[in-house]
C-alpha cells in the first residue's frame, strides 16, 4: 500500500501536470482536451497534501468536500473509499473536477498556494470519479426512513441536481421538472464536449436518479403548469431554472444576419449536436472570421467551438485586460494555445452589414482602465479618436444572460428584483413565499457551476429544516 512521503519530499514536489490532447489535433475535433491523471499521477499528486490539522482548503469548497480525507484515501490506494467520501457531500464529482474554477476556491485556500503550487484537488476529484465510472461503482438509493414529503425542483442544472440528490438522501420524494428534452441544464446545452463530455453529465445524472429522484423533461414550468399549481401538490419547491435569456450589447447592427447570442450558438452545437452535422439534423453556419464579445467561460467556449467548426480566425474582444477576464485561467490558456486572438481593451460600438443584411465588420474603440467601479475592478474608459473597423463575417454576443420571466410570473408571492432574479435569503435560499426556495443563476445571474451547486446544498438543508418543523406548501396555500 502506498504511504505518505516525508514532509521534506512533499515540499520539493511541484504540482503534477495533466496530460492533454496536442494542440494541432484538438482544434480539429470535439474530444475532451485534458486527458486526466493516470493512477501514478494521482498518487504522486495526492502525496503532496500536507494533511493539515486545520485544513483551509475545505473553506474554499462550496460543495463542502472533505478534501484531506478523500486525498488521503488516494494515497492509500483506496479509490473506492475516496469516491464514497466525495459522494458524502458532492453528487457531481466528475463534473466539478472538470469545470470548477479551483484557482479561486480550494487552490486559493490551500496552504501550498503560498508557494504557488497548490494541491491539484480538482484533478484528483476527476480521477476518482472517472475511476468509479470505469469500474462500475455506484451509489445505491439510501436506506433511510421515507418522510412522506414531496419536493418539486424546477430545473435540472447543477443547483437543481445537487439539491435533489441531498434531499433524496434524507428520505424525501423529489421530482425535477426540466424544460429541455435532456436533463443537465447548462452542463448539457452550455458547456462544449471538449470541456465537459455529455456522457459524463448523463452518467452523473443517472447516478442521481438511482437515489430515487424522478426527472420529468419537456416540462416548461410557467407554461406546462404554473408554480402555483405545483404548490398544490408538493410540500416545498426549489426554483433553479437558470438565467437562460440571451443578452445583447444594444449597439446598432445587432439585428444583421450571422449575429448570434452565445446561448443560441452553444445550444445548437451542444444540445442539438450541430457539431456532428449531418449525422444530426442541426445545421449551423460559421464564418471565416469570427468576433466573440466578452472574456468569461462562455466566451472561451464560443470561440473555441467556432474554431473547431471551421472558422479560420477567431477573436475574443474584451473591454478590460487579461487580468480582469472572468474566465478560468485554464480556459484562457487553452484558447491562447489554440490560436484564439485576444483583443483586450477593445469595445465594439457598431456592427456593419451589406445590402443583403449580412454582417461585414464591427467598429471598435480602444479603451483604457480608469478608477475602480462598484465591482472593484477598474472601469474601462473609451479613448477618443481610436475607432477602427474589424472585418468579420460572424459576431457572437457572450456578455451574459438574463432571467426568463416565465417561471416568476407563475409564482404568486415570490418577489423578484429589478433584473428579474428571485430575491432570497443568502443563507437559506428562501424566497419571500414560505415553502418556496431558489438558487443558482436565477438568483445570482450567470455564475459558476460550483456557485450553483453551493446554492443547491444550502437550499436542501433549508428545505429539510422547513419540512421537519411542520411546514408545507399544501397546507399554506396563497
Amino acid at each position: 500500500m502506498t504511504k505518505m512521503i516525508p514532509m521534506k519530499e512533499r515540499g520539493k514536489r511541484q504540482q503534477r501536470a495533466i496530460r492533454q490532447q496536442p494542440v494541432e489535433e484538438r482544434i480539429h475535433n470535439f474530444n475532451e482536451v485534458p486527458l486526466g491523471y493516470t493512477k501514478e499521477d494521482a498518487i504522486y499528486e495526492a502525496q503532496r497534501c500536507l494533511q493539515c490539522e486545520s485544513p483551509t482548503c475545505k473553506d474554499g469548497c462550496p460543495a463542502e468536500v472533505n478534501i484531506p480525507e478523500f486525498i488521503k484515501k488516494i494515497v492509500e490506494e483506496d479509490f473506492f473509499g475516496a469516491y464514497f467520501e466525495l459522494l458524502k457531500t458532492n453528487s457531481l464529482p466528475a463534473v466539478c473536477g472538470r469545470v470548477c474554477p479551483q484557482e479561486n476556491q480550494c487552490y486559493k485556500t490551500c496552504v501550498w498556494n503560498k508557494a504557488g503550487k497548490p494541491v491539484a484537488v480538482g484533478r484528483l476529484e476527476r480521477f476518482i470519479a472517472d475511476w468509479a465510472r470505469e469500474h462500475n461503482v455506484h451509489e445505491e438509493s439510501p436506506k433511510v426512513k421515507r418522510k412522506n414529503k414531496r419536493v418539486a425542483i424546477v430545473g435540472s442544472g447543477p443547483a437543481g441536481l445537487i439539491c435533489a440528490a441531498d434531499l433524496a438522501k434524507l428520505g424525501y420524494d423529489v421530482t425535477i421538472f426540466e424544460a429541455l428534452p435532456k436533463p443537465g441544464g447548462v452542463l448539457i446545452y452550455g458547456i462544449p464536449e471538449f470541456r465537459l463530455p455529455k456522457a459524463i453529465v448523463e452518467y452523473e445524472v443517472n447516478e442521481i436518479k438511482r437515489l430515487g429522484v424522478t426527472i420529468v423533461t419537456n416540462f416548461v414550468v410557467g407554461l406546462t403548469r404554473r408554480v402555483d399549481e405545483l404548490a398544490e401538490e408538493f410540500d416545498a419547491i426549489f426554483l433553479a431554472n437558470g438565467a437562460g435569456a440571451p443578452r445583447f450589447m444594444g449597439i446598432p447592427g445587432e439585428n444583421l444576419n450571422d449575429v448570434y447570442s452565445a446561448n443560441e450558438f452553444l445550444t445548437r452545437s451542444n444540445l442539438m449536436k450541430a457539431y456532428r452535422f449531418p449525422e444530426y439534423d442541426t445545421p449551423i453556419k460559421v464564418g471565416k472570421k469570427v468576433a466573440v464579445i466578452g472574456a468569461g467561460n462562455v466566451s472561451m467556449d464560443s470561440a473555441r467551438t467556432a474554431l473547431r467548426l471551421g472558422a479560420e480566425e477567431v477573436h475574443i474582444v474584451y473591454r478590460r485586460t487579461r487580468k480582469e477576464a472572468p474566465a478560468r485561467e485554464e480556459e484562457i490558456a487553452h484558447a491562447e494555445e489554440e490560436g484564439i486572438i485576444f483583443d483586450f481593451l477593445t469595445l465594439p460600438t457598431r456592427v456593419f452589414g451589406d445590402e443583403k443584411g449580412n454582417i461585414t465588420g464591427v467598429e471598435c474603440i480602444r479603451m483604457r482602465l480608469g478608477k475602480p467601479d462598484e465591482s472593484g475592478r477598474r472601469r474601462p474608459v473609451p479613448i477618443e479618436g481610436t475607432n477602427f473597423i474589424m472585418k468579420v463575417d460572424m459576431f457572437i454576443d457572450a456578455i451574459g444572460t438574463s432571467a426568463n420571466p416565465i417561471v416568476a410570473r407563475s409564482a404568486t408571492g415570490v418577489q423578484t428584483n429589478k433584473w428579474g432574479y428571485f430575491v432570497t435569503d443568502e443563507k437559506t435560499c428562501a424566497t419571500t413565499r414560505a415553502g418556496i426556495f431558489a438558487g443558482g443563476d436565477i438568483v445570482r445571474g450567470a455564475a459558476t457551476v460550483i456557485s450553483a451547486l453551493g446554492d443547491g446544498k444550502r437550499a436542501a438543508k433549508a428545505i429539510d429544516d422547513y419540512l421537519s418543523s411542520g411546514g408545507s406548501l399544501k397546507e399554506n396555500r396563497q
